[in-house]
């Protein structure tokens, strides 16, 4: 069966959820670029993964900077069979009358724009390599399937993604290009730090919510990175199981 080379491009890698799946991927024996707008914190995980980890400094809403990054990847090895499209940003939370045109543009392009960027960039890679195909995994949320309060920018973003998705595994049949979605809520990240003090619930309440380990959710990426192209996780959720989504409203 067709595997996917074992050389991996993760955005969003210099801290939280693309940390910790380099490091899982890397421990994993996948040389991994690793990329992120801080060039510290990409070495840090670098330093930490301890193997093939090359760092690629990345700023994903600039075409130019992911062309540069995905050119750089197949300089170093030769192929790309992976991609996670990690990288995003939660934006302000703000009542829906009170966003500005800034912040709303501002999660756009870094959630939705970046992630075209990177998937066109590795899609084309994938399709012109020998052998032919890769994978992609974008992260999604369960915000791609229920909103928080005063969250548009980012739910609309993360529904967006969704879609993104369905038309990379469409279009990429032909080339034996395979693309799923990992929908994450509560990974104990940077991110989530809030919700340790508690986060506004559709009711009006503040409720602390449980966390998980992101460990947990580099090992599902790693099982989806790792199965033959032939199989594909379309789309699949990792939550801490505590948390109050299934049963909200």
């Amino acid at each position: 069966m067709n595997a996917v080379a074992k050389i991996a491009v993760v955005t969003g890698a210099g801290s939280g959820i693309g940390r910790s799946v380099a490091l899982t991927l890397a421990g994993a024996g996948w040389s991994v670029v690793v990329a992120g707008r801080r060039a510290e914190a990409l070495e840090e995980t670098a330093s930490l993964a301890g193997g093939d980890v090359l760092c690629v400094p990345t700023d994903v809403t600039s075409p130019a900077d992911v062309t540069t990054l995905f050119a750089t990847a197949r300089e170093r090895h030769g192929s790309v069979g992976l991609l996670f499209n990690n990288a995003g940003t939660s934006g302000p939370r703000a009542r829906f009358e009170d966003l500005s045109y800034e912040d709303w543009r501002a999660v756009v392009d870094v959630n939705l724009t970046g992630a075209f960027l990177c998937a066109q960039a590795a899609f084309r890679i994938m399709k012109d390599q020998s052998p032919q195909g890769g994978r992609i995994i974008n992260n999604g949320s369960i915000s791609a399937h229920a909103p928080r309060p005063n969250s548009a920018p980012y739910t609309s973003t993360k529904h967006a993604m969704t879609g993104l998705t369905k038309s990379l595994s469409l279009d990429g049949r032909a080339y034996g290009i395979a693309c799923g979605q990992i929908d994450i809520d509560n990974a104990a990240t940077e991110m989530t730090q809030r919700m340790r003090r508690g986060i506004p619930q559709a009711n009006g309440e503040v409720v602390v919510e449980p966390v998980m380990d992101a460990a947990d959710v580099a090992r599902t990426v790693l099982h989806m990175a790792e199965l033959p192209l032939e199989a594909n996780v379309q789309f699949v959720t990792v939550m801490a199981t505590g948390m109050p989504y299934i049963g909200r409203g």
